[in-house]
């Protein structure tokens, strides 16, 4: 189980905005799907918090947009979970390339733990606060990469 997932996927033409770069909702959608890939890595699929009554919504996000990405590319998203508290949790992105060594983007969203039926805040169980190491440091992430050590699984063409 992964403590920071990561996803190789190729930008896809589809992803592309009007100026010829990635747009940022294909950001957005990215992050939310390495969070629930992450996720059902740990042992939560999204079934999981189904038949709890419970999910996660999110608070708020960032997005820090550094170098452009552009059809064609092979892009690394690595997320972690880099906070836990009673009701939220912050998990952190970076989008790696590895042909040129560099971040094009680094990102983050603050989850907040929910009863489904209500949408209200609920504390995070025991069980699945263990299931997450909380890697605090971006450079904790950021070092293996600059050391060419990229470890994860390959995904789908434009699909992180």
């Amino acid at each position: 189980m992964p403590r920071v997932l990561v996803q190789r996927f190729r930008v896809s033409p589809e992803a592309m905005d009007v100026n010829g770069h990635v747009n940022n909702l294909a950001y957005l959608r990215w992050m939310q799907d390495a969070a629930i890939a992450h996720s059902a890595a740990r042992g939560w699929p999204v079934e999981r918090y189904l038949a709890a009554g419970t999910g996660w919504v999110v608070r708020s996000h960032f997005i820090e947009y550094l170098l452009p990405a552009f059809a064609g590319e092979e892009l690394c998203l690595l997320t972690w979970v880099a906070g836990l508290r009673r009701q939220s949790s912050l998990r952190k992105f970076l989008f790696w390339r590895e042909q040129d060594r560099q971040v094009l983007a680094r990102a983050e969203t603050l989850w907040v733990f929910v009863e489904s039926a209500s949408g209200r805040p609920v504390p995070i169980p025991p069980e699945l606060v263990s299931a997450f190491e909380v890697v605090p440091s971006e450079e904790d992430v950021l070092a293996p990469l600059r050391a060419g050590e990229v470890p994860g699984p390959t995904s789908a063409e434009g699909t992180p």
